[in-house]
């Protein structure tokens, strides 16, 4: 199946020098979730920013619907979907009017049912005859992804859309974007919330300073690149390890009275679980008693610190 967005050789060097992009290739499939994860200027929006015409690219193509984007911008811009990271928009106007405008905007007729369901959906049909100066923070963000609803794009990019966002509502919004998918719209976010990225995507990739680092799918990720941790708390303290435990990935810590494990995960890696059952068994072998284990399986911000904290994975793009 095509994509639905390609990106080859992208790269974006601004006048003073500083470069933003350096080759991004990424691929995203219709249907599909994507979470783009990196710090601040990795460059996650001037990435949205080239796709969405914000931004003129130095080098590198972009394809969208399966046509060139330089040679078709007009047309194919409609069909894409922008929640930009700030809150800018027009203060003054009601709810209702800015959003009806956005359509407008895009040359589509107006469709007041429509309007209706995506307001109600994100609990601002109330809302509708107020201006939006008067609402608060989150309400304002929910402003904005309903105008980039409001032309019924194939493709929607969300630019950080929780930022500052309490919790119900970024849970709220999370409910939305899985409707969204649920209508077959993709969907493409960055964010700094990597439960966000745990909870709704499909696939993720890591971005660092203008390059991807990886692309996989969420599970696949952290099947390959999880960890599992336990620390055993021994009887007795050791001072040194035992020859007993030399075939296992283990350090003692806490002056010998913690035994760490770090291990399993990786291709090709037995699992962490198992290989900790059988360490306890070695230990029982050797005559150490401990007296807990505390076990703990690497989440997807574990493999995103690592990523970013390994420079050995700069090139690495899957």
């Amino acid at each position: 199946m095509q994509p639905i967005l390609e990106i080859r050789g992208l790269t974006k060097t601004y006048k003073g020098g500083f470069t933003a992009l350096r080759g991004v290739d990424l691929s995203i499939n219709k249907g599909e979730i994507f979470a783009l994860l990196g710090p601040n200027g990795a460059g996650k929006t001037t990435l949205i920013g080239a796709v969405c015409g914000l931004v003129r690219p130095t080098s590198g193509t972009i394809h969208a619907f399966g046509e060139d984007m330089g040679k078709h911008w007009r047309r194919l811009r409609a069909r894409v979907g922008l929640v930009p990271q700030e809150l800018a928009t027009d203060m003054f106007e009601p709810v209702l009017r800015s959003v009806n405008h956005s359509r407008g905007l895009f040359g589509l007729a107006p469709n007041p049912a429509l309007i209706e369901e995506i307001l109600r959906a994100l609990s601002l049909w109330e809302k509708r005859d107020a201006q939006i100066r008067t609402l608060s923070g989150g309400m304002k963000r929910r402003v904005l992804i309903a105008k980039a609803l409001a032309h019924e794009p194939e493709l929607l990019f969300l630019d950080e859309p929780t930022a500052g966002v309490d919790v119900e509502l970024r849970r709220d919004m999370w409910k939305q974007i899985a409707l969204l998918r649920e209508r077959g719209t993709t969907v493409i976010l960055t964010t700094h919330y990597i439960e966000e990225a745990e909870e709704m995507a499909d696939r993720v990739g890591v971005i660092r300073g203008g390059e991807i680092l990886m692309v996989d799918e969420k599970a696949a990720m952290m099947e390959r690149l999880g960890r599992t941790e336990a620390l055993i708390t021994l009887a007795s303290p050791l001072t040194e390890l035992p020859e007993a435990l030399s075939a296992y990935p283990v350090s003692l810590i806490e002056d010998g009275r913690v035994l760490c494990y770090r291990g399993g995960g990786g291709e090709g890696s037995s699992s962490g679980t198992a290989e900790v059952a059988e360490l306890t068994k070695a230990l029982t072998r050797a005559g150490i008693d401990y007296t807990a284990i505390d076990i703990h399986e690497s989440s997807l911000e574990d493999i995103f610190v690592n990523l970013l904290e390994g420079p050995e994975m700069q090139g690495a793009v899957a």
